[in-house]
């Protein structure tokens, strides 16, 4: 009895060891959780001294950090863009309400460029600038003037003959559909003609409104003619001052670069104007003359249409080709007006891989794409006038974009100014910089 009221007591006092050992363990444990420092027990191993973590509230991740690197640079991208369409956007709309002014100073410049090596020429030969600029302004105005005059003429003094032979054209046609596979009658023939006729009573009112604001844009071209020709004068005579006078706008930092991006571009549009006349002058005159030996009525005036329309790339080329064909046409038959289209295309060809490559050269080509974009563009904004001067304005941009990027390249990496000749896409041909007009 005795011996097992001692075993129960050494028990009982053993678990009472275990739970002070226990009690002692979870105070560690909370005293650890919490970051308080707790004593060893008595007769226990100092234990290591663990690292103390405080917690706190959990910080959240920087926002930035937490968009990916492609949708940020995405996001950068897109704002801008998005300025620049803004800013765009804007000058359209302030292009669209001024068109007739912007396009006649287009003109001048084109004009500019194209007259403006006769005023080097007359100063070398020690006429004054006035005198010089004069006398070749009023001979190029006087040239213009009597090819459209002449055209006009032609035009009248072979209407009555183009007249009839459309309307002998038309009899045939008739003839050709009564004896055709389609099974044309004359009862129908006659109802198309009716119809355009009754078409044309009845929208009497459209024609005439049509006429009007035919008389509205003869006032408008006019005017313009008039702005261009006195912004021709005032750039062949006083074109450095002018040109001084935009580079004082233009901030001092990027001045340097403009005032050599600037000679290279009034080059650039110079060989573009002079190449085109020439290309254009040489398709008039071998065209007109397949239309001339193949008696096409009014080759003359057709040919002079050509060489306008060379000025409008590849489009124009088409709109003159199928016009000569349509007169040969309807006035010729069927035969010449394939002998025409033959004609047409072989000039063509002739032009697109011959004349342009040698007489323009690659430095002012652009690529077919971007003048079909262009022409389209310009056709869209100002009319046939933004179709026209929409592919100079590509390569004369084509050719500022690559001085300027390979001067600021040249500053990043040498930090001297750009002296000599201009980099790939320039017709800058000699060193140094010179006035653009």
């Amino acid at each position: 009895m005795v011996k097992r009221a001692g075993w129960i007591g050494r028990l009982g006092s053993r678990l009472s060891r275990m739970e002070a050992r226990l009690d002692e363990r979870r105070a560690e444990v909370e005293a650890e959780t919490m970051g308080v420092p707790q004593k060893p027990a008595a007769g226990a191993a100092p234990a290591v001294a663990a690292p103390v973590v405080v917690a706190g509230p959990r910080e959240r991740p920087d926002p930035v950090t937490a968009v990916p690197w492609g949708m940020r640079v995405a996001a950068e991208v897109s704002w801008r863009l998005l300025l620049l369409a803004g800013m765009l956007w804007v000058l359209m709309k302030v292009i669209s309400e001024v068109r007739l002014v912007v396009l006649a100073f287009a003109a001048a410049l084109l004009v500019t460029a194209l007259l403006q090596p006769f005023v080097v020429r007359l100063r070398r030969l020690g006429l004054p600038r006035g005198l010089a600029t004069a006398v070749t302004a009023i001979l190029g105005f006087v040239v213009i003037g009597l090819v459209g005059w002449f055209v006009v003429w032609q035009v009248m003094e072979n209407l009555d003959d183009l007249s009839d032979r459309v309307r002998d054209g038309i009899n045939e046609l008739k003839l050709w559909l009564l004896d055709s596979p389609f099974h044309v009658t004359e009862k129908q023939i006659n109802d198309i003609a009716k119809n355009l006729t009754d078409t044309i009573g009845t929208n009497t009112e459209e024609i005439t409104s049509a006429g009007l604001q035919g008389v509205t844009v003869l006032v408008e071209v006019l005017t313009g003619m008039l702005l261009a020709m006195f912004s021709t004068l005032f750039l062949l005579y006083d074109g450095k001052r002018i040109w001084n006078w935009v580079l004082g706008l233009v901030p001092a930092p990027a001045r340097p670069g403009v005032a050599g991006a600037g000679p290279r571009a009034w080059r650039t549009l110079t060989a573009y104007v002079r190449g085109t006349v020439l290309v254009a002058l040489i398709d008039a005159v071998f065209i007109g003359l397949g239309l001339y030996f193949l008696d096409v009525t009014m080759a003359v005036p057709l040919a002079v249409f050509i060489f306008l329309f060379a000025f409008i790339p590849l489009v124009g080329a088409v709109i003159s080709g199928a016009l000569a064909v349509v007169v040969a046409l309807v006035t010729q038959g069927v035969f010449t007006a394939l002998s025409v289209l033959a004609v047409v295309l072989l000039v063509q060809q002739i032009e697109g891989h011959v004349l342009q490559p040698f007489i323009l050269g690659r430095a002012v080509r652009v690529h077919p794409l971007a003048v079909v974009l262009s022409v389209a563009a310009g056709g869209m904004i100002a009319g046939i006038g933004g179709a026209v001067v929409a592919v100079p304005l590509v390569a004369v941009t084509n050719t500022v974009v690559g001085y300027l990027r390979a001067y600021s390249q040249d500053q990043l990496h040498g930090g001297a100014p750009v002296v000599g000749a201009a980099p790939n896409g320039a017709t800058a041909l000699g060193e140094g910089v010179t006035d653009p007009v």
